[in-house]
C-alpha cells in the first residue's frame, strides 16, 4: 500500500467518521454525514472506491459491511499537508508558516504554544556543522 493518501472532501469526511468510531456501517456513516444530504448509495460507492484505494477495509456481519480505516489520521494529514506545501509554497515550510501567521488571527496563547513547539523542535534536531 502506498504511503501517499490523496483524499477528496467527501472521502476525508468519511475517514473522520471511521477514525472517530473505529468501525462503521454505510448507514452509520450516512447518519453521521446527514448534513451533507447524500444518498446511502453514494456513501456505499465511495466506501468501495476507498477500499479499492486501500484506505479502508471491511468485514461482514450478517448482511452488513462494517468498514474501518487502514491508515491513520496522522498519515493522511502528513500526505495532504506535504502536498499542499509542495503545490502552493514550492516545498518551503517557512512560506507555509508565514502565510498561516499572516492570514489567520492567532492569539497570545497560540503564539506561546507555537514558540514552545519551535523550541522543542530546536532541541531535538541535530545541529549541522558549518
Amino acid at each position: 500500500m502506498s504511503d501517499k493518501h490523496h483524499l477528496g472532501d467527501l472521502q476525508l469526511a468519511i475517514m473522520r467518521v471511521l477514525w472517530e468510531r473505529v468501525e462503521a456501517s454505510v448507514s452509520d456513516v450516512h447518519r453521521a454525514l446527514a448534513e451533507r444530504d447524500l444518498a446511502p448509495t453514494t456513501i456505499a460507492t465511495m466506501l468501495r472506491k476507498m477500499e479499492d484505494k486501500g484506505v479502508v477495509t471491511h468485514r461482514t456481519e450478517g448482511r452488513k459491511y462494517l468498514y474501518r480505516p487502514t491508515v491513520t489520521e496522522a498519515a493522511v494529514r502528513r500526505t495532504m499537508v506535504g502536498e499542499l506545501t509542495e503545490r502552493l509554497f514550492r516545498g518551503e515550510v517557512v512560506e507555509l508558516v508565514s502565510h498561516l501567521l499572516a492570514e489567520h488571527e492567532i492569539d497570545t496563547a497560540e503564539l506561546d504554544q507555537l514558540r514552545s513547539l519551535i523550541a522543542e523542535q530546536d532541541h531535538t534536531e541535530p545541529r549541522e556543522e558549518s
